[in-house]
């Protein structure tokens, strides 16, 4: 019986092995698809990957250097405060965004027999989340150069909130790529509630000094959230009233599972659609 199981080990173990490397071959394939088809139709088109939610920002940058006059709520540069909020606000849109988006332009992929749903959500989800990090360092390179201060106080809770952004926006992204799967309308949907999400973000305001009952009520945003906690990072005199991180991540966490069993429950009609 020893002999038996010592034998049967190797091979189990193997097996895991070969669908790890299945898994990983396959999420590799929707990422140089998806770098290809994107823009140009050529591999080079990621470099506008980044700069697509840069560009983005810019602008929402500019328009408020010149609609606000006077010096920011928080520290000495609008520019800076605004980022602040528009980080993980845009990070969290773009990545959720197009993860959705991905499972509905990848779909004739899925008539590999390898390629798996969660392969083609987890591989644009891998893809976004290094374009967020790109464009967050030339957000920072663009700010410093021109005279900002792009650097928070606590770098330590600045990454750690930019992190928990990534991972509700995977959890919600897995939930809205499944649903955009079984009915293409709610791509639709999904992108309309990305507006309200960022109107309710906080990104341009200070949701800490309305009154309680507004913020509180906002705060069930779990963007805002984040927003907030980012804020805390680079101003030591910010109020974290609203900052529960406890919340973001188990939002991130209870949409991930949803997600899951989503796609376990309705397998065969993902499919088969």
């Amino acid at each position: 019986m020893f002999n038996k199981t010592k034998r049967n080990g190797p091979g189990k173990f193997g097996a895991f092995q070969d669908s790890i490397r299945s898994n990983g071959n396959a999420i590799w394939a929707v990422m140089l698809r998806d770098m290809r088809t994107r823009f140009f139709n050529h591999g080079l088109g990621f470099i506008v990957v980044p700069l697509w939610p840069l560009v983005h920002m810019v602008v929402l940058l500019l328009i408020r250097m010149f609609v606000v006059h006077g010096a920011p709520p928080y520290g000495d540069s609008v520019a800076t405060f605004t980022a602040t909020g528009l980080m993980p606000t845009l990070t969290f849109m773009y990545l959720s965004r197009f993860m959705a988006y991905s499972a509905v332009t990848n779909r004739p992929m899925l008539a590999f027999q390898q390629v798996k749903i969660l392969d083609v959500l987890w591989g644009r989800a891998a893809l976004e989340i290094v374009s967020a990090f790109i464009m967050i360092a030339l957000l920072i390179f663009i700010l410093w150069v021109t005279g900002q201060d792009p650097f928070p106080e606590d770098l330590e809770k600045a990454v750690l909130c930019f992190l928990a952004t990534l991972y509700l926006a995977v959890g919600c992204g897995t939930i809205a790529g499944l649903l955009s799967l079984i009915q293409p309308l709610f791509l639709t949907v999904y992108v309309l509630l990305m507006i309200l999400v960022y109107i309710g973000s906080g990104a341009v305001f200070v949701p800490s000094e309305l009154p309680f009952y507004i913020g509180d009520i906002l705060a069930y945003n779990p963007v805002l959230v984040c927003v907030e906690w980012m804020r805390t990072a680079y101003y030591g005199n910010y109020s974290d009233r609203l900052v529960d991180i406890p919340y973001v991540l188990w939002f991130g966490t209870c949409a991930l599972f949803i997600g899951l069993a989503i796609e376990k429950l309705f397998r065969r009609q993902l499919m088969e659609n």
